[in-house]
């Protein structure tokens, strides 16, 4: 097996859930720290600002720096600038924080994120106008997530609002973040090839999938959003019980190689 240089970490579901770590999870990042690979923590969460989320993981005790994390947030956002475009923004006030300001007289696209408060009749027919046949304004998803967890269970994430806008409007969204492969080219660090890269995830299909694609090992961890009935193409190279285990098992890999 080639050699482990770089872990890349989902957040949401496998480092915590809200507000809370998982399992030993704390002090298994510190532990992550002291063995030699660089760490990059990725995610496709867009409900809160990268600000806002660097804050919350310092407050419920993880250390880490903000430039670690790369975020599908981020990638829409450069997206957005890259392409000078002007959307209609189906995102929470937080998250738009990390966006450019628009202009509401002029919108000429559509960024979904994951928006409850945004998600109602009059917001998404806005949205739809602006993409129908005969206008074919481009539509953005941050990703099309199923599925998310919630301290009070699984919730909608805004993978079904975008398939009904593609489905209405007759168009294709634009995907930038997991598991889209060149998020995750984007997201390794130091260049290393992805066949040294670990991907550690709590979605069979956005972590796992996304990443092994593309080389990476992956290692599915059964906390946060996890199903046993989920499969991914290709397995996991691991299914283990939370992101301590995952720890353990890198520890293991980097001795016996």
């Amino acid at each position: 097996m080639p050699p482990i240089r770089a872990v890349l970490i989902d957040l949401s579901g496998t480092l915590h859930v809200e507000d809370d770590p998982t399992e030993n999870a704390v002090e298994a990042l510190k532990k992550l720290r002291t063995l030699p690979v660089i760490i990059r923590f990725v995610t496709n969460t867009t409900k809160e600002s990268g600000q806002t989320l660097h804050r919350r993981l310092v407050r419920i005790g993880f250390e880490l720096d903000s430039g670690e994390i790369y975020s599908s947030l981020s990638a829409a956002a450069e997206y957005v600038r890259k392409n000078q475009l002007n959307p209609l923004y189906l995102l929470s006030q937080d998250a738009q924080k990390d966006f450019p300001a628009v202009d509401t007289d002029k919108l000429d696209s559509v960024v979904v994120g994951l928006a409850p408060e945004e998600f109602h009749y009059e917001q998404l027919n806005k949205a739809f106008n602006l993409l129908r046949p005969g206008v074919g304004k481009p539509l953005i998803a941050i990703h099309e997530g199923k599925y998310y967890k919630r301290s009070d269970g699984l919730a909608l994430g805004p993978g079904c609002f975008v398939k009904g806008l593609e489905y209405a409007a007759s168009t294709e969204a634009v995907v930038v973040g997991k598991p889209n492969k060149y998020f995750f080219q984007s997201a390794i660090p130091g260049n290393f090839p992805p066949e040294e890269c670990v991907m550690i995830g709590d979605d069979a299909v956005d972590d796992i999938e996304g990443a092994m694609k593309l080389g990476m090992k992956g290692l599915l961890v059964k906390t946060g959003k996890y199903l046993p009935n989920t499969t991914s193409n290709p397995p996991p190279t691991a299914t283990l019980d939370n992101f301590a285990a995952a720890v353990d098992w890198i520890e293991a890999n980097l001795k016996n190689p």
